[in-house]
């Protein structure tokens, strides 16, 4: 893949800045559903570091969210965006982002032309072995994104141990590589636990519709800022019908 021009380079406060990433330790996401952990087990998400593909609604951040809540709290992050979805969906927010776990000193936003230029980025960044993970944002459906694209994403992922994360914005629906395809979008917030008129934790609607080794289903997804914590819990209103929660959560 050619080199394409990239416009910006920044940290995430905003500033420009020259960002040096130190090894880290990582370990996987865990998932445990409430019925294994009286018998110990645990279970994966993901048995190793892949490509997950995120739809995101226009104007919508929930995606975003929803991936930051499964990546290492404070561990380096490469974040690229084409120039359509920095214009449509802005740039990130170090401040915050740190609602999720994020450090600011510790992500790296670059801005492409094109969604040439962000899959160029992404595959640069996947040859850095400090990264806990590379986000990509891509709008509609370029040509450069193609399953040829995407199968290589997939296979430096899994190669290099680095977890990935394709959200795209206004896309159709176009075959993909990646390990895992959801529809993600954001829902109201759960009740904050001491002023009822104040939003509490995020939440998002998450429905998996493709994926190699899970079924397709539909969640309601919240984040615990605490535990820095994924949830996954039946949409169904009827409580006593409600299935168990199923809780990725991220080490470090």
């Amino acid at each position: 893949m050619e080199q394409k021009e990239n416009k910006c380079l920044m940290g995430m406060n905003g500033h420009s800045q020259k960002t040096v990433l130190a090894p880290d330790s990582r370990k996987g996401a865990n998932v445990r559903h409430a019925a294994d952990l009286r018998r110990g087990e645990t279970l994966r998400p993901f048995p190793k570091p892949q490509l997950a593909e995120l739809m995101g609604a226009t104007r919508d951040a929930g995606a975003a969210g929803f991936a930051l809540a499964q990546i290492p709290a404070g561990k380096p992050v490469l974040w690229v965006q084409d120039r359509m979805c920095a214009e449509e969906m802005g740039r990130p927010y170090g401040q915050g982002l740190e609602r999720f776990g994020a450090d600011r000193h510790k992500l790296i936003a670059v801005c492409a032309s094109d969604a040439a230029g962000v899959l160029w980025a992404m595959e640069e960044g996947l040859k850095c072995s400090a990264l806990a993970a590379v986000i990509g944002e891509i709008w509609g459906d370029p040509a450069a994104l193609d399953f040829t694209a995407t199968k290589r994403l997939a296979m430096r992922s899994e190669r290099t141990g680095i977890q990935v994360f394709l959200i795209r914005f206004a896309a159709g629906s176009s075959l993909s590589a990646a390990r895992s395809r959801w529809r993600v979008t954001s829902s109201i917030s759960a009740p904050h636990p001491y002023d009822p008129q104040a939003p509490g934790v995020p939440r998002w609607r998450a429905e998996l519709f493709r994926a190699r080794d899970s079924r397709p289903g539909l969640w309601e997804a919240g984040y615990d800022a605490k535990a820095h914590r994924l949830d996954l819990s039946s949409p169904l209103r009827d409580p006593a019908l409600e299935e168990p929660p199923l809780r990725y959560s991220r080490a470090g």
